[in-house]
């Protein structure tokens, strides 16, 4: 069966790097092929329209529990993720990992074992968001199923997980370097987050093999004068990335913009999004821009990647092109996939298209057309 070809005609294209009018953007299977002019599109082409929009790269979100208004914790199955992709990928996204927050050790091993076994061409795997956190910063994590790390109940896990798991977000005061190395031993990327540590516990921490901080600024001990803390020591590293959460609520707009002032290029977005739910171990209540616990404590956002990226923008100062990279291009540095998050020959073919009011109008997943 011949690969099916397809020309975006009539977009401005952001490749990762720059915008660029009067191309087409080749496909030929699930890979761009490269821009060209119009008049040197081929004769097989399936010819798509971008309206004048823009044409960027899938967006990637390293941190999402839910979509579609399931919500993956609450029901591990084939079905609620593919549900929970599906509505992702209709929204831009087409790149996640699924994220599960700290809850019973059942609930884990049954996330585990259905994600061991499933495939969806956007599920990159499994972040696993503790239980091995400080209780002292659990946010809206329940303190009844933080755990000690214990190597070998880990070492469990990782076999249970048989590849799935992707990331884990971990208090790096609580670990030492041996669980560190047993984790990225089994390619675990290590974000540091509902932590406690001091500035030269999160130092150590980073020396050790951690990469990234978790939704900076939430959930962690308080960059202060005095005590730098966790932030400190993420603006202080030479190589750390950290994840944001852009919707004004987790984070005040100027505090994303004083980030992205001292992080460029090591800072990326995330939603933390969730969806409703009233029964299991998290209870979210939907409050029109947020989803908080019952008790009030916020547990969630309620954005898209696309508006993440509109309120860089619109209310943080950044660039289009700016808010696009921590969208697409620095995550993907993050997980090392070189193939994700531009517009060049040979890189995967997810693609958004979107207007100028940051709505999304259409989605190409590995080349196919959603």
């Amino acid at each position: 069966m011949a690969e099916s070809c397809v020309a975006i005609i009539n977009g401005t294209i952001f490749t990762g790097e720059t915008f660029v009018d009067g191309k087409a953007l080749l496909i030929k299977g699930s890979r761009v092929e490269g821009l060209l002019p119009p008049d040197k599109i081929p004769p097989e082409a399936d010819i798509v329209d971008a309206m004048g929009n823009y044409v960027a790269p899938g967006f990637i979100d390293l941190q999402i529990y839910g979509g579609g208004g399931r919500l993956f914790s609450a029901e591990t199955s084939e079905v609620s993720i593919t549900d929970i992709a599906n509505a992702l990928v209709k929204s831009g996204t087409t790149s996640f990992m699924i994220t599960m927050a700290t809850n019973t050790m059942a609930v884990v091993n049954r996330a585990l074992e259905t994600l061991s076994e499933y495939r969806h061409p956007a599920l990159l795997g499994l972040h696993l968001e503790g239980p091995y956190l400080n209780a002292l910063r659990k946010g809206a994590h329940p303190e009844a199923y933080i755990r000690e790390p214990d190597q070998s109940e880990i070492a469990g896990l990782l076999k249970k997980a048989d590849g799935c798991l992707r990331m884990m977000t971990i208090a790096p005061e609580k670990f030492d370097k041996a669980t560190v190395d047993l984790l990225i031993d089994h390619g675990v990327l290590l974000s540091a987050g509902h932590s406690n540590a001091s500035y030269r516990e999160a130092m150590t921490g980073f020396g050790q093999g951690i990469r990234a901080v978790t939704h900076l600024f939430n959930a962690m001990s308080p960059l202060h004068h005095r005590d730098p803390g966790l932030p400190g020591a993420t603006f202080q590293s030479d190589s750390a990335m950290a994840s944001i959460i852009a919707d004004g609520i987790h984070v005040d707009y100027q505090v994303l913009s004083i980030s992205k002032k001292l992080l460029g290029s090591r800072l990326f977005l995330i939603t933390d999004a969730v969806a409703a739910v009233n029964e299991g171990t998290y209870i979210h209540v939907f409050k029109g821009d947020r989803y908080t616990l019952p008790d009030g404590t916020l547990s969630g956002s309620a954005l898209t990647m696309m508006q993440a990226v509109a309120n860089c923008v619109r209310h943080g100062g950044i660039p289009m092109d700016e808010a696009l990279r921590m969208a697409s291009l620095y995550p993907a540095t993050f997980i090392g996939a070189d193939d994700l998050g531009r517009i060049a020959n040979g890189t995967v073919a997810d693609l958004v298209i979107f207007d100028n009011h940051y709505t999304v109008r259409q989605v190409f997943l590995k080349g196919r057309h959603q």
